[in-house]
C-alpha cells in the first residue's frame, strides 16, 4: 500500500470530507462523580493457538478466535506466499511470511461464511493453492474486528504508541475526548514524508512505533498510528484504502461513535454513525 508522490500536490483539489473524532460503546465505563473520567477496557489482544489450528505441510490456520473478529495464520514454506480471505464476491489478498511467524487478519466483512486459503507463487504473477479451509463466523459484536492488532496495524500492549495513547487519554472524560487528543497529537507531531512517498515499494507495512519515533510518515503511517493508538484505548477503528482524485492511492480511517455529536474548529462529528478521519490531509494544513 502506498501514497502516490503527487499526494501533497493534489490535496487542494480534493473535496475534503467532514473529519471524525469518535468512539463506540465497546465496554468503556465512565466514573459517576463530580467529574467524569474515561476508563479504557482491558487491552484487546490477538493470540495464536497452535493446538486449535489446522493445516498441512507447514501451514496452520487458527480459527478459534473468529468470534473475536480475527484469524491467525502460520506458514513455514519455501517461496513467496499470499493469504486470501474470501467472503461473498469479495477477495482480500495479503502477503504472508514464510518463516512460520504467526500473522493475524481481521474479519472485516462481519458475520457470514468465509473461505481462507494460502497461495504459493510459481512463476511471474501466478500462484497455486496450498491449503484452504472454511468457517461460518458469528462475531461477539460488530466492532470486534476493529479493536485489535493485525498485520496492517501491528502493535502490542508494550508498544510505545500504546503508552502514548494511554498518556493522552489520561485527562479524557469520554471517548470523543480520547479521539480528539490522539487526533491533535498526530496532526501536530507527524509530518508527511515526501521522500518515502516517492520510493515506497508495493507490499509496504507500517510500523506505528517507528512513525511515532521518527515523527514522519506517509498516509499509511498516519492511518496505522491513529488506528493502533485508538484501538488500544478500546475505540473501534477501520483502516480504509482506496483511490482519491482518480489515480492517487490513499489510506485513511473510520471511527464509530454512539455518543452525542462533537464539534471543534473545522471538524464536526455526528453521533451513532461511522465517520471519516483523514490525518494525512489535516496534518498538511488543508
Amino acid at each position: 500500500m502506498k501514497c502516490a508522490a503527487r499526494l501533497k500536490n493534489s490535496i487542494l483539489f480534493l473535496l475534503i470530507p467532514v473529519l471524525v473524532l469518535s468512539g463506540c460503546s465497546s465496554g468503556k465505563q465512565k466514573a459517576v462523580s463530580s467529574e467524569t473520567v474515561y476508563t479504557a477496557p482491558a487491552f484487546a489482544d490477538v493470540t495464536f493457538d497452535e493446538t486449535a489450528a489446522a493445516g498441512q505441510d507447514g501451514i496452520l490456520i487458527d480459527l478459534s478466535h473468529t468470534a473475536l473478529g480475527y484469524v491467525g495464520v502460520s506458514a513455514e514454506v519455501e517461496g513467496k506466499l499470499k493469504f486470501q480471505v474470501l467472503f461473498g464476491s469479495s477477495t482480500y489478498t495479503y502477503d504472508l511470511p514464510s518463516d512460520g511467524t504467526p500473522t493475524f487478519f481481521c474479519l472485516q466483512s462481519g458475520n457470514g461464511s468465509y473461505t481462507f486459503q494460502v497461495m504459493k507463487n510459481t512463476t511471474g504473477n501466478k500462484y497455486v493453492k496450498l491449503y484452504d479451509t472454511k468457517a461460518d463466523v458469528t462475531l461477539q459484536d460488530e466492532f470486534q474486528p476493529f479493536l485489535r492488532p493485525s498485520q496492517y496495524v501491528n502493535y502490542s500492549a508494550d508498544s510505545e504508541c500504546v503508552k502514548k495513547a494511554e498518556e493522552l487519554a489520561s485527562g479524557a472524560s469520554d471517548q470523543l475526548d480520547v479521539v480528539n487528543a490522539v487526533f491533535d497529537y498526530i496532526q501536530k507531531n507527524i509530518t508527511y514524508d515526501q521522500e518515502k512517498a516517492d520510493t515506497v515499494q508495493s507490499g509496504y507495512l507500517s510500523d506505528p512505533d517507528e512513525t511515532l519515533s521518527t515523527g514522519k510518515g506517509i498516509c499509511f503511517d498516519y492511518a496505522a498510528l491513529a488506528t493502533a493508538m485508538l484501538r488500544s484505548e478500546g475505540i473501534p477503528v477501520k483502516m480504509i484504502f482506496g483511490y482519491v482524485t482518480g489515480d492517487i492511492y490513499h489510506a485513511w480511517n473510520m471511527f464509530y461513535t454512539d455518543e452525542t455529536g462533537w464539534v471543534a474548529v473545522k471538524y464536526e462529528v455526528s453521533g451513532d454513525t461511522w465517520q471519516r478521519l483523514d490525518l494525512t490531509f489535516s496534518a498538511g494544513g488543508v
